[in-house]
């Protein structure tokens, strides 16, 4: 693939064929950036998976750089108060499973009580298509709407390896301190160590990379487990 000239003179600063620490890498994303708007620093972990086996989850990075995300919440009307008082931006039951079905969708994430899934479930050609599905993997599907709404509020995040065994995943912004975004990738490799499969040999993670939106990317020297 043919960069351009800023991508070259930003690349050309360090030795990108070396590894460095997630502290010195985060701040090598920084100096390399090179757009005119706050370009998202992106984690890439490449994982040796055994064949069908994934790695799925989901954390609160302790450093956000997100905007607030507007929570609806699927439960039974009289929860509805419960998840209102909690910060949900929408409850209830009926009336927002048919506002979704005439195609409103304005929120970023939604939670469901167990009980409603049924009729949620319903709404799979629409919410499925956006990634909006409730999921108990990901703790979307839960009667602790309290605690899922306000780790929603504070930025939880979902990662999953794709069909190559790499997770991609958003950890920071380069206008931020370089020590929280590093303290962001440093929180998802010990996620990622935590969901390995029991079946796992040394060397789970193959190689971890972070990079800006735009600009190259510094390999992590990183060990498993610590």
């Amino acid at each position: 693939m043919k960069h351009g000239k800023n991508y070259r003179a930003s690349a050309a600063k360090y030795d990108l064929t070396k590894k460095y620490n997630v502290a010195d890498a985060c701040k090598m994303v920084q100096d390399m950036k090179f757009a005119k708007f706050d370009e998202t620093v992106e984690a890439h972990v490449a994982l040796r998976l055994g064949k069908n086996a994934t790695v799925r989850d989901t954390l609160v990075f302790p450093n956000q750089f997100t905007a607030e995300k507007k929570v609806l919440v699927f439960c039974k009307e009289d929860r509805a108060k419960e998840a209102i008082a909690a910060g949900a931006a929408y409850a209830g039951a009926d009336e927002y499973i048919n506002k979704v079905k005439d195609g409103w969708l304005d929120f970023d994430i939604a939670v469901a009580t167990p009980d409603m899934m049924k009729d949620v479930g319903r709404l799979g050609m629409v919410l499925g298509r956006k990634g909006l599905m409730p999921n108990p993997k990901t703790g979307t599907v839960t009667n602790d709407i309290v605690k899922a709404i306000a780790e929603l509020k504070k930025g939880r995040t979902e990662f999953r390896a794709d069909k190559g065994g790499v997770i991609h995943i958003a950890v920071g912004k380069v206008s931020m301190d370089p020590a929280k975004v590093a303290e962001n990738v440093s929180t998802l490799l010990t996620e990622i160590e935590r969901k390995k499969p029991v079946d796992a040999k040394a060397g789970f993670m193959t190689t971890v990379s972070v990079c800006s939106s735009m600009g190259p990317g510094v390999w992590v020297d990183f060990k498993e487990g610590e």
